[in-house]
């Protein structure tokens, strides 16, 4: 079925017939976006398999079955999405299922900090109704990440979605997400730094200082070594590679790679609105 959606892409505008061959030879496979992965029971199955065909595993839970989350075979990268930082807000932006939501979400909080690869805490920002995003409550998730104690923050900047009650005042830009990244690694005592960023996709990536090493950062993978170690419950600095330079945070590239073509949009960029 994959290859039955690409093939009809072939030739079409902006498709290059080198990116296209290379659609056809997946290399990644996101584990969400189809319900709580951790529910599926021939996960650990599903998941040896994919590695045996040298395609790297990335895992999305909301952090609601902590039981099934400690059970989760090795995978390349781990992430918990933080949709919100209080057990009020939680209730109101994720709608949970259960009445100990909370509990459930600080027990993946706990799951989370004792795995050996990769974790990653998602922070998706938007802005309140009137258009300003609250940089100042960057303490309250630093709180929750604390517990967590993840690998990398990854910061992003919501999409716009029309039927999601939300206007386009609420989408932030680059800039002010770059301000929440930037109060968020100082609200959390220093463990962290800015180590990359992506400009054209508005978000921000903080990563434990062990990442950094004299050459800069490492918070690449080395796939080749995942595959080599996958089934050895590695730690997660076993298979890390060096970020290019383009991608690092402060790059004058800010994080597109030099060798694609970029379009921008012919806007001026606004003033920031955050407090």
């Amino acid at each position: 079925r994959h290859l039955d959606l690409l093939k009809p892409m072939r030739g079409a505008k902006g498709v290059t017939q080198e990116r296209w061959e290379e659609s056809l030879q997946p290399a990644h496979c996101a584990l969400s976006l189809v319900g709580e992965p951790v529910l599926y029971p021939r996960l650990p199955e599903f998941v040896t398999r994919l590695h045996e065909r040298r395609i790297s595993t990335f895992l999305v839970t909301n952090g609601q079955f902590p039981k099934q989350l400690a059970e989760v075979p090795p995978v390349t990268q781990l992430y918990l999405s933080v949709d919100a930082p209080t057990r009020e807000e939680m209730k109101e932006v994720g709608r949970p299922l259960f009445k100990d939501y909370w509990e459930r979400f600080q027990d993946a909080c706990d799951v989370l900090r004792d795995r050996r690869q990769r974790t990653v805490c998602r922070l998706t920002v938007m802005k309140r109704k009137d258009g300003v995003l609250p940089v100042s409550r960057a303490g309250e998730y630093a709180e929750v990440l604390a517990r967590a104690s993840p690998d990398f923050v990854e910061v992003k900047g919501v999409t716009f979605v029309s039927d999601m009650g939300m206007t386009q005042m609420q989408v932030p830009w680059n800039d002010e997400v770059v301000a929440f990244a930037a109060s968020l690694c100082k609200a959390l005592g220093g463990e962290y730094s800015l180590a990359s960023a992506s400009e054209h996709t508005c978000c921000v990536l903080l990563a434990k200082n062990k990442y950094r090493s004299p050459l800069g950062w490492d918070t690449w993978i080395d796939y080749d070594k995942w595959f080599e170690v996958a089934q050895s419950n590695p730690d997660a600095l076993e298979y890390a590679a060096q970020t290019p330079e383009w991608a690092v945070f402060g790059a004058v590239e800010e994080g597109f790679d030099p060798e694609h073509t970029r379009k921008r949009p012919r806007r001026p960029r606004p003033e920031m609105t955050i407090e």
